[in-house]
């Protein structure tokens, strides 16, 4: 709706506005008349009729809430560069005369309907101050008027990084939810792995834009695995292999092969390469970790994040042993830029229980517990508890 509605506006707060006062038209004209046979496209043309409303008043709607300018041209967007309505809008919002993480928070929150909270968590920082960031992000369009429009093909590469975290964080979110009741939600991953394919359609040469594909389809591939009968989280170790989507693993096993003989790879490829690792394991005690602690090696190299070091962690703990891995965690705790992170905590907890160390292996669950949003995982940390404090 939002996508469709947008092309009419050129205006993502206009179109956004149009939206929200059609779901409340809808409240009134459906608990009256009975819901429509296409509630979709009863809504999106309530919105676009709204739309073309408010561009009578334009100029006071732009003084109230700009976002997007738009250019001195009246003609329409060339809808050949990006031929989907979502996608389309996804680049336009990954302005790059905005920081690198303020597009792709941006973007989260106003295309992809995730929320500031969860925005938060994904980037490490407190809801208040992603908050703060994203209106400062707006005030920036606004107050240099930057002008939105849809980019022109030799224009895509600039935002193409921008644009794969925009859909790898929108199925991380979707993977493993921050928050509520359920482990996964499934219109996240089903939408962000949408996006992928209509992406490697758009850009097939890019090795990185291939990359994400595989290391969504590696992941997807496990989706039925992850819960048990009850909505109880599972364990990699523990998931029933014979139940993951073979086609999904082959395909992303082509396309990693295809791009790490194609040149040197980038994060998502290499991630996707891990990935693969871990789903051509007929075996948890099979998994190849020495190749996986090297893949984490060249991937800390290139993006040294704290996020993949801890996850490198796990790595040398099944080929080095828990102590030294609990080193390098513990070196990741003193650092302090993975505060609030709940994996720490949980990580560091695993570690010290399969070194016997039971009664500080609690505390750390406890911790994790403290920081999860998650009931899912809530649940799951207090078994552990549980199973460690006997």
């Amino acid at each position: 709706m939002l996508a469709a509605t947008v092309r009419t506006t050129r205006d993502l707060d206009a179109a956004e506005e149009a939206v929200q006062d059609a779901y409340v038209q809808a409240l009134t004209a459906w608990a009256r008349d009975g819901v429509p046979d296409r509630p979709g496209a009863w809504l999106t043309t309530v919105a676009r009729r709204i739309a073309l409303n408010a561009l009578r008043r334009r100029r006071a709607l732009q003084a109230r809430l700009p976002l997007l300018v738009e250019g001195e041209s009246d003609e329409l967007p060339d809808r050949d560069a990006i031929p989907d309505d979502r996608l389309r809008l996804i680049f336009t919002c990954c302005h790059p005369a905005l920081a690198p993480e303020a597009q792709v928070a941006l973007t989260l929150r106003l295309v992809c309907g995730v929320t500031t909270a969860d925005i938060a968590k994904a980037f490490l920082v407190a809801e208040a101050t992603m908050a703060a960031r994203l209106t400062r992000a707006k005030k920036k369009i606004a107050t240099a008027r930057i002008p939105y429009a849809v980019p022109s093909p030799d224009e895509l590469p600039a935002r193409v990084d921008a644009v794969l975290t925009v859909i790898h964080l929108l199925y991380a979110t979707g993977h493993t939810a921050p928050s509520g009741t359920d482990l996964v939600r499934e219109e996240l991953t089903g939408r962000a792995l949408d996006l992928a394919r209509m992406l490697r359609a758009l850009l097939p040469d890019d090795g990185e834009v291939v990359g994400l594909l595989a290391l969504l389809l590696a992941q997807h591939a496990r989706r039925a695995t992850r819960m048990d009968g009850q909505g109880r989280l599972v364990r990699l170790e523990d998931q029933d292999r014979s139940r993951w989507d073979r086609e999904l693993i082959a395909e992303a096993d082509r396309l990693v092969v295809g791009v790490l003989r194609a040149g040197p790879p980038g994060r998502f490829t290499l991630q996707a390469a891990i990935a693969a690792l871990h789903a051509q394991a007929r075996d948890y005690t099979e998994t190849d970790w020495p190749q996986i602690l090297t893949l984490y090696d060249e991937l800390l190299r290139i993006w040294p994040s704290p996020v993949v070091a801890l996850n490198r962690a796990v790595a040398v703990s099944m080929v080095d042993g828990p102590q030294a891995a609990l080193a390098e965690v513990e070196s990741l705790e003193r650092g302090g830029r993975l505060a609030g992170y709940h994996y720490l905590p949980a990580t560091k907890a695993d570690l010290l229980h399969r070194l016997g160390r039971d009664e500080e292996a609690v505390e750390q669950y406890e911790a994790a517990l403290a920081l999860s949003g998650n009931a899912a995982e809530r649940e799951f940390l207090t078994e552990r508890i549980r199973s460690a404090g006997h």
